[in-house]
Order: C-alpha cells, then structure tokens, then sequence
C-alpha cells in the first residue's frame, strides 16, 4: 500500500450475522485472534478501510457496522447508548470471539470501553482515538461546536437539522476531517442514511452523550468505565491529533497520567475523523504494538 494514498476502495467481503432478530453487517479477515473495530456517528466499518489492511496479517480483523448504521438493519429501536451496546454484545456472542483487541472511535469507543471494563478477562488490549473518556461538561465544549449539539438535541429543530437536512454527514462529517474527501469517500458515508426514516441513529448519538449529568443513564455508565479504565492493568494505545477534536491536549495529559500500560502516539494533522487524516501512520503504530502484545 504507498503510504501516501488514501484509498477510497473498500475491498472487504461484505457479511451479516443475525443479532436479535436483525441482521448485522460486518467485515471478516485474517485469522487468529480477534481484532474488533468500533465506529461511531455517522461512519461505518468504511472508516477503518485503509488500517485493516496493516492488520490482517496479525490477526482476525472484524469491523461490524453498528445497528441501524452502515449495511446493517435499521430496526425500529430507540437507538439510545444500550439498545446498540445490546447489539454489539450480541454480536461478539454470536462470533464467539475470546481475547479480544478492541480499536475503538466515537460513540465506538463507548461501546468496546462499557464492554471492555465489564469482560476484562476476555479483552487482550485497548486501542483508541477520538474517543469519550468520561462525562463532559457544557463549558468544556468547544464555542464552535457547542450551540449545533444544543439544537441537535433540542426536539423539533434537531430532527429537522439530522433527519431532514442530514447535517451531521453532510457538514459536520467533511468539517472534522483536514483533507478533503473525495466523492467516492462522501458518497459511501451518505448512502446507508438516503432517506429521513434511515437517519434515526444519527439523529440519536448527539442526545446520548453525558453532558452536565444527562442523560443520567450514560453518564452513570461512562463514569463507571471511566474509573475502571484507571485500575486496569491492560496495555493500551492512544492516537492524537492536532490542532484538537475530542482528545484535546488536556484530555491527552489526563490519559497520560491516569491509565496504566498506556502508550500515546501523535499522528499530527487531524480532527476528529483521523482514520481519514492519517491511517498509514495509525496501522503501522497499531500492527507494531499489536506484535508486542502477550498472550
């Protein structure tokens, strides 16, 4: 792969599993031990496309899309944090995958950590980017995002901006991204959510996260993992951007000095969607300290 390429081919074959009565679409490679990729909103097992591949030859890489998201079935659910937590706990089940790596962004980072922290003799190591460490606060929000995930999460007007003008792929997607996505790269990020009725899941990840205390469900369980993920031995890597998304330089301090067995690695220019900004340099950084993980 030229290291200077950002592919927009994914060229995985598609499979799908039936977890609770709907089926799950997800990507399966290489043999061994399981590697499990986790997205977030509004992406797909699509993101991780050009990181796989410096995977495969080290173990078995699975990337599902979450329910609702990507090829996967869009049952009528409520698409809060546990009705897709119930479906990812599902799905490793039906896998019956043990020893697990889990590499996790956004909202996917939620999962595997909630997962992760509550089965930790079945996860071999953490990998993980852009992702939600514990609960936020309003103030801690940067200004130039704070007021869009006000109005996603006020009723009325965030069903009009998320389901009806699709804001969250169509501007919010491309603006946490340095380069820019080609037309292939945002037409395969647009089609799973081609209709109002698709957008469901969307329109629910923003109301989900902890902030100020609500919901108070997530922000329970975040806080749960949270301070499990500071007493837990397991090995551990961190990718951070620059200038600054979720994982902000304060938030990369704090990792440093809470987590144990934790190694960092800055892969410079990014926001929020880094998979997209840098993915060469996070799959050789991920290959290199996958081959040093024991057991």
């Amino acid at each position: 792969m030229n290291a200077k390429t950002i592919s927009a081919d994914f060229p995985f074959e598609s499979k799908y599993i039936e977890v609770h009565g709907s089926k799950m679409h997800y990507i399966d490679e290489g043999s061994g031990d399981p590697i499990l990729f986790l997205h977030g909103n509004p992406t797909s097992s699509y993101l991780w496309r050009n990181i796989i591949p410096y995977l495969v030859p080290h173990g078995r890489c699975i990337a599902p899309d979450l329910i609702g998201m990507g090829k996967s079935d869009k049952p009528d659910l409520k698409y809060n944090f546990f009705d897709h937590s119930k479906y990812v706990e599902g799905f490793i089940e039906k896998l019956g995958l043990t020893n697990i790596t889990v590499v996790l962004h956004d909202w996917g980072s939620g999962l595997g950590f909630h997962y992760a922290m509550r089965h930790e003799n079945n996860i071999k190591g953490i990998a993980f980017m852009e992702a939600l460490m514990k609960p936020m606060k309003w103030k801690d929000m940067p200004k130039s995002e704070k007021m869009g995930f006000k109005l996603f999460r006020t009723t009325g007007i965030g069903w009009v901006m998320l389901s009806v003008m699709n804001m969250f792929l169509t501007q919010l997607l491309p603006r946490m991204i340095v380069r820019k996505l080609s037309t292939e790269e945002m037409d395969n990020y647009l089609a799973p959510f081609s209709t109002i009725k698709s957008r469901k899941a969307v329109r629910q990840w923003p109301r989900e996260i902890p902030l100020d205390g609500q919901p108070s469900d997530v922000h329970e369980m975040m806080s749960n993992y949270s301070q499990k993920l500071q007493e837990s031995e397991l090995p551990k890597i961190l990718f951070f951007a620059r200038p600054r998304a979720i994982i902000n330089s304060k938030v990369v301090d704090w990792c440093k000095q809470n987590l144990k067995n934790l190694k960092a690695v800055d892969i410079g220019k990014g926001l929020h969607y880094i998979q997209e900004d840098n993915p060469h340099l996070i799959g050789e950084e991920l290959a290199k300290w996958y081959l040093g993980l024991r057991g």
